[in-house]
């Protein structure tokens, strides 16, 4: 079955944050995700929050910037929230905005060299292991968590250039893709995803695809869809972005699940002027028309 989720997204005041959560647990969502966004909300804090704030829905942060979170800190924090809310925490990490790493003096001259030094150790980290590496950008010495999670835990990585998304499949547990991902952007990922597997001889368990799908619904949701899109560069983009009623946005979540997707989270558009209501229409209208 199609894992389906809802986005809070960050333009958001973080006092908003208790009652869309809480809603969400009400309604039953599957999973509420929230972003690391330079320079709105911290991932971790927000998750913890939401968390706390609920008894069953999954939160999911998608993603932690890398270039800001030296290695130890990310599993430290990853393993209380495990530990803390079993298996209700889902955290992915990634590159980060390049132009915002760049302000906070954290860009890297090698992105992808990051974060698999970073995936590779935290992966470990998380695993209960002692590590102790010298990298380009991660080193550590005899590092171990005193308290990693009781039991296997997946990390994610975020990638949108086929270079990193085919890294996510060599490294990581499971990938994020943005919503600017057409159903084909889906298949072509599965693709490197599974040739990055197959390099590193990990095509035993699964590997978890979540994929962000831009949405509205009700009065100006194709104006509020088409304006996003023209944000992000991409209007016109085949199959990306979805407005109308809980039918034609279904039909879009089925396309991607078609095309590799696990999980599809709806990501409302910047201008969405109903966020509690968003999540209740992913729940109740979308989620029954979803197989």
């Amino acid at each position: 079955m199609t894992t389906l989720g809802a986005v809070f997204r960050p333009q958001l005041a973080p006092e908003r944050l208790r009652a869309v959560a809480e809603l969400a647990d009400e309604v039953g969502l599957e999973e509420l995700w929230l972003w690391e966004d330079c320079f709105r909300e911290g991932g971790i804090s927000t998750a913890a929050a939401a968390l706390a704030w609920t008894e069953r829905v999954r939160v999911g942060v998608g993603l932690l910037p890398v270039p800001l979170r030296n290695v130890a800190m990310t599993a430290m924090e990853a393993a209380g929230l495990h530990r803390m809310f079993p298996g209700r925490a889902i955290l992915g990490v990634g590159h980060g905005v390049q132009d915002w790493m760049g302000q906070v003096g954290a860009r890297a001259e090698s992105p992808l060299t990051l974060l698999r030094e970073h995936l590779v150790a935290l992966r470990a980290l998380l695993g209960g292991e002692r590590v102790t590496t010298e990298g380009r950008y991660v080193r550590l010495d005899g590092v171990a968590l005193d308290w990693p999670p009781q039991g296997p835990v997946e990390v994610l990585a975020g990638a949108t250039g086929p270079r990193t998304v085919r890294l996510t499949g060599e490294a990581a547990d499971g990938t994020i893709l943005t919503a600017d991902t057409s159903p084909e952007g889906v298949r072509q990922a599965r693709r490197l995803i599974d040739e990055g597997r197959a390099a590193t001889g990990r095509t035993g368990g699964p590997h978890k695809v979540v994929v962000y799908l831009l949405a509205a619904t009700g009065a100006g949701a194709g104006e509020r869809v088409r304006a996003d899109l023209v944000a992000e560069g991409v209007d016109g983009e085949a199959e990306v972005g979805v407005a109308g009623d809980a039918g034609a946005v279904a039909k879009a979540v089925q396309r991607l699940a078609e095309a590799g997707a696990d999980s599809v989270i709806l990501q409302p558009t910047s201008g969405e002027p109903d966020p509690e209501g968003f999540v209740r229409f992913v729940a109740e209208e979308v989620r029954p028309l979803v197989p």
